[in-house]
């Protein structure tokens, strides 16, 4: 019987900016899990892990084709997007795999990741151009969507919440029991996360 095939994208707040994408032919939630080791200051999040015919095959598309976002050579970390990853991945995948669940060893690790994100993932609608009053879709489910309502909250389920907290609820209510996630890369306007539209202005001004 053939081994299982799998391509991950993770992401860590302890790195804000880079992904890594890699693949395994174990349970993805193992591979993370190694991955977490006294080398890295916070665990790995899965954004996206995908059942797949030939995980190297795939995964070495993936390196060629964000080849100029490489960190190393020798490295899978990339400066890009995990939704621009996520979204070749999605098209070739045989099952979505991604962990429905925190990959974690423990509270005091989740404690860790909500306090990184609130200190990396400060954000304003006008750092990324986004006016007031705009619809912004979940990437999960672009039939879920919020309202921006002022420059630094939105509108969701009648009630005004910050990015990364509607996008959290949003995606329980999908089934994802998560503790923690970075709204800005699970909101998207105009098919760009606020992440890649911040980024892309930020950009433009330096």
């Amino acid at each position: 019987m053939a081994p299982m095939s799998y391509v991950y994208v993770l992401t860590n707040e302890a790195m804000p900016g880079y992904v890594k994408i890699g693949m395994t032919e174990r349970p993805v939630k193992d591979r993370v899990l190694e991955l977490d080791n006294t080398s890295v200051p916070l665990p790995f999040q899965c954004y996206y892990a995908a059942r797949v015919d030939d995980h190297k095959k795939i995964e070495k598309a993936l390196h060629i084709a964000f080849g100029e976002s490489r960190v190393r050579g020798t490295r899978e970390f990339f400066t890009v997007d995990a939704f621009r990853v996520k979204a070749i991945l999605d098209v070739i995948a045989l099952e979505d795999v991604t962990p429905r669940e925190d990959i974690l060893e423990n509270k005091e690790d989740a404690t860790a990741i909500e306090k990184a994100i609130r200190h990396n993932r400060k954000f304003s609608f006008a750092s990324a151009g986004i006016p007031i009053g705009v619809v912004l879709t979940l990437t999960k489910d672009e039939s879920v969507n919020c309202v921006v309502k002022s420059d630094s909250t939105v509108f969701f389920q009648d009630k005004e919440m910050s990015v990364s907290g509607s996008a959290l609820l949003a995606l329980q209510q999908l089934g994802y029991k998560w503790s923690a996630v970075a709204g800005t890369e699970y909101w998207l306007y105009s098919g760009e996360t606020l992440l890649s539209l911040r980024s892309a202005r930020e950009s433009q001004t330096n």
